[in-house]
């Protein structure tokens, strides 16, 4: 009478293996090719005058995602904008959110985050989560407005539980765009100056192009 029970155990606890396996890419045959990713990572957004530079990536990463991170500059306008790509497993990507990280970096959350939908330049929509956190020093306050988005195939959304809305895909990116908030603006609504929805909106268009090969 042990034995059927003891095998109906092995079978659960292989498949059950082999369903996080497959998740987390921890078998190779299962992992996507990493041509593709490398691509996305190695994208500069192209817009105006802003210029590209790598930074250290900060956005932690769990087992088998990848994550870069870029600072764009723009002279004649006096912007700044980050731009964070995470790559891998949709159970470690679709995990580890800014309202989580954030604080836990010692910012304080100022405006909790709320679902945004922008407009493409060349059709479509992108849904995103938007907030903004504060971080206060002896000398200075640093206050972040953080968007943030997935995809696993050209639409970037912002659906209420990634890790599940996300689990048969093969590979999952997350994205996020990061403008800094002037301390006079602190207490105005959290709404975008035109020039950086043009540059939100330019930097989920051309990774969207990516997954099409433009």
């Amino acid at each position: 009478m042990k034995k059927p029970a003891i095998l109906i155990g092995l079978v659960l606890l292989a498949a059950g293996a082999l369903v996080h396996g497959a998740t987390t890419h921890r078998w190779s045959v299962l992992a996507p090719e990493a041509s593709r990713s490398g691509q996305f990572h190695a994208h500069t957004v192209r817009f105006g005058d802003y210029q590209c530079e790598d930074v250290p990536n900060e956005i932690p990463l769990k087992e088998m995602s990848v994550g870069t991170t870029k600072r764009y500059t723009s002279p004649s306008r006096g912007l700044v904008v980050l731009t964070s790509l995470t790559s891998g497993p949709p159970g470690a990507v679709s995990t580890h959110t800014p309202d989580v990280c954030y604080p836990a970096s010692g910012y304080r959350t100022v405006r909790e985050p709320a679902r945004e939908t922008i407009d493409l330049p060349e059709g479509g929509r992108a849904s995103y989560y938007v907030a903004e956190f504060e971080k206060k020093t002896a000398t200075r306050t640093e206050r972040q407005r953080v968007r943030w988005a997935w995809s696993s195939d050209g639409t970037w959304d912002a659906p209420d539980r990634p890790r599940f809305s996300y689990l048969r895909a093969s590979e999952l990116y997350k994205l996020y765009v990061v403008t800094p908030v002037a301390e006079s603006d602190a207490g105005r609504p959290a709404e975008d100056p035109p020039e950086v929805k043009k540059f939100v909106a330019a930097t989920f268009a051309q990774y969207s192009g990516l997954f099409a090969g433009r």
